[in-house]
């Protein structure tokens, strides 16, 4: 009798009476991540009684099970239990695994940050400011022009030569009137600029709607909440150089304020008190200075829609970066990443937080 071989093969073999036709035997490349049977060596049965086609099923290593590998988890757990079951050898390794916290730290082993006084800092509700009008404002920013260029302003889009297209409530200004900003020189009816500030945060400061000139100290909308930093004695993955500064937001669930979205609309806080990660060398404490007036201006959150959940009205990060995984970079959030500390660096710099600003800020 022939000999029965158990196992898929490709379509195309004739098995029976142990014949088998060697030009069905050609097997095309696979995609990437699948499994396929690969010939060894075609025997003839005549000669070798029993063996007809050898085939040799490669090992399955798996080298990551969180998504990121080709092989996906189900798929890798299916072929592992249909290859063990034939006797066939299955290689599975571990995942890499995610290290959100440092090992534990004794309040003895916490330090305080050279060059930075306190290890807190507490925010409270926008203190309005009083005495001056938009126009009044914007007066400081602009210069007057008689004979506005023959383009577009790019927040109405009408031309500058005719009055401005804004179709809200009318600022105290006339919509044919044309100014230019002094420092990055670009131009727009006043009455959309006006009109602009009014929609904004009303805090005394511009920012220009073409290339983002900040005029002003510009400030946020960020809840009332507290800010701790201090070094901990570990060292972060690509810093094993130094140890590490760590950040410890926390800010509580509360009621939104004029300033916010939904006045008087509760808001949610999730994922408080949040952990995050700087290297502790010179470059590490200056982006730690910088986030200390970026959390006095109130400008490290914001509430909004959260681009993970959908969940409206909560507190969201606005647009400067933290690391909050510290062993592993998993998710993205974490080391190493050589080039974290010059991306920050540029996202404080584009809410007009740079070393200047270090010098207009107390400690």
């Amino acid at each position: 009798m022939p000999h029965a071989v158990a196992g898929p093969f490709p379509a195309g073999i004739n098995y029976s009476a142990g014949q088998l036709d060697p030009t069905a035997c050609r097997l095309s490349p696979a995609p990437a991540g699948t499994i396929r049977p690969v010939r060894r060596s075609y025997y003839d049965p005549s000669s070798a009684p029993g063996k007809g086609v050898v085939w040799e099923v490669p090992t399955v290593p798996v080298k990551n099970l969180t998504g990121s590998s080709p092989v996906n988890p189900a798929l890798a757990g299916i072929t592992g239990i249909l290859m063990s079951a034939a006797g066939l050898p299955v290689c599975l390794t571990r995942p890499p695994k995610l290290v959100l916290h440092p090992p534990p730290v004794s309040k003895s082993d916490i330090q305080a940050i050279p060059g930075i006084s306190h290890t807190c800092r507490k925010t409270t509700k926008k203190q309005a400011k009083k005495g001056k009008t938009p126009e009044e404002v914007l007066k400081k920013y602009l210069q007057k022009v008689r004979h506005p260029p023959d383009e577009d302003c790019t927040i109405c889009m009408e031309r500058l030569s005719a009055p401005s297209g804004y179709k809200g409530p009318q600022p105290a200004v006339k919509p044919d009137l044309v100014g230019k900003l002094a420092k990055c020189g670009h131009v727009f009816h006043l009455h959309c600029l006006v009109a602009m500030y009014n929609n904004g945060n009303k805090d005394g400061s511009l920012q220009c709607p073409t290339c983002k000139t900040i005029y002003g100290v510009k400030t946020g909308t960020q809840p009332p909440g507290k800010m701790e930093y201090h070094i901990i004695p570990h060292a972060l993955p690509g810093h094993s150089d130094c140890k590490t500064i760590r950040i410890i937001y926390n800010i509580p669930p509360g009621v939104q304020g004029p300033e916010h979205p939904n006045p008087g609309k509760s808001f949610t806080a999730r994922g408080f008190p949040r952990h995050c990660y700087l290297p502790d060398s010179e470059k590490g404490r200056k982006v730690l200075k910088l986030l200390l007036v970026a959390w006095d201006r109130r400008l490290i959150f914001a509430i909004g829609t959260s681009s993970t959940t959908g969940e409206s009205d909560t507190v969201i990060w606005n647009e400067i970066h933290h690391k909050t995984e510290f062993g592993s970079n998993l998710t993205g959030h974490g080391y190493p990443d050589g080039n974290y500390l010059d991306n920050v660096l540029a996202e404080l710099a584009a809410q007009g937080i740079t070393e200047e600003s270090l010098a207009q800020e107390k400690d």
